[in-house]
This record gives C-alpha cells, structure tokens and sequence, in this order.
C-alpha cells in the first residue's frame, strides 16, 4: 500500500515538473517565435545571436530539469539541422534557417524529432502556396521545374536562361516563418498532451 502511494507520489511530481517545463518552453519560445518570423518575412535574414541565443536559453532550461533531458533535446535538434543540411547545400536554405531548425528542435525536447519536422514542413507548404497566390513570390521556377518534370517537349536551356537569379528576393520563401509555425503547433499539442494527461 505505502509502495503504491509512493509510486502515485512519484508520478504526480514528475508531472508537474514536465508541466512546469512545457508551459515555461511554450511561454518563452513564442515571443522568441514571433520575433524570428516577422523578421525573416521582412528581411529574409535571421539574426545568430537571436537564433543561438534561444537555443542557449533551451538547452539552459533542459539542463535545468535533467542532464538526459538535455541531451536528448541537443540530439533531436541535431537531427532537425540535418533535415535542411541538404536543401542548403543546394542553397535552396539558408544558413539562418538550419540554426533556427536546431533550436526548435531544442525546445520541441526529445520525442518530437517527426513530428517536428512534419509540423514545419506542412507550414512551409501552405506558406510557399499562399505566397504564389498572392502574388509575394516569383513563380518562374516553379514552372521552370514543373516543366522540365512533365514536359518532354520542353527546351530546358532556353528555359533557364529567363529565370529570374536564384539570389533574388522575389524567388525566396521566408522559411523561418514555416518553422516558427510549425514549433509553435507542435508546442500548443505539448502543453494540451500535458494537460490532459494530468
């Protein structure tokens, strides 16, 4: 009976301080998400000290809690880095996008590594449609490539010849924006995870 009473004990706490812990990375980062978004939309830059400096601040607060924690959120925001390594070495990413992918994996924790990457990539693709819309982005290499994929007939060369260059503004999707929604979807389905767990 007292080892059943201990044990209930036990989980109760440790539900409380994961609460604690998920409320605290849901209140800190979205300010920190806000900020990086209206940035990257505006500029198309995104700031090291402020992309690092959230990180530090998550890995920080991870320590805080628990040394495998901690780990366990700098290997989950390794392995969201890696997701866009390959997109920026074809330069279709920035260097500003992969840091801000690794803090986000830091503050999403351990566990979320998918479903991460699975939030930002659904952004990113309602974020790319609804800039092609609106008319905020220059659709020609999305039809260059749609062209080269499907149509035989096509004269590739000539086709690249008319692009627009691949540096130019109006050909860039602001992904910073795709990740900060998709972090902070994935942070509101970790605080109501949590609270329904309690």
């Amino acid at each position: 009976m007292v080892k059943r009473e201990i044990r209930i004990a036990r989980r109760s706490r440790f539900f409380c301080v994961m609460e604690s812990l998920v409320l605290a990375k849901f209140i800190l980062a979205t300010p920190w998400l806000l900020y990086l978004a209206v940035k990257d939309y505006r500029t198309r830059q995104l700031p090291n000290s402020v992309t690092l400096g959230g990180a530090a601040v998550m890995v920080a607060a991870a320590l805080g809690y628990d040394i495998q924690y901690c780990v366990g959120s700098l290997i989950t925001g390794a392995v969201c880095a890696l997701f866009l390594l390959l997109p920026f070495f074809l330069r279709a990413a920035g260097a500003g996008d992969v840091k801000m992918l690794f803090a986000a994996g830091i503050i999403a924790g351990p566990g979320n590594v998918l479903n991460l990457i699975l939030m930002v990539s659904f952004a990113g693709l309602v974020l790319a449609f609804a800039m092609l819309f609106f008319k905020a982005v220059n659709p020609a290499r999305l039809k260059h490539y749609l062209r080269c994929v499907f149509d035989f007939k096509y004269d590739r060369q000539e086709g690249r010849k008319s692009l627009p260059p691949s540096e130019s503004e109006a050909c860039r999707v602001p992904f910073g924006v795709a990740i900060a929604a998709g972090l902070f979807i994935n942070l509101s389905l970790q605080v109501l995870a949590v609270y329904y767990a309690s």
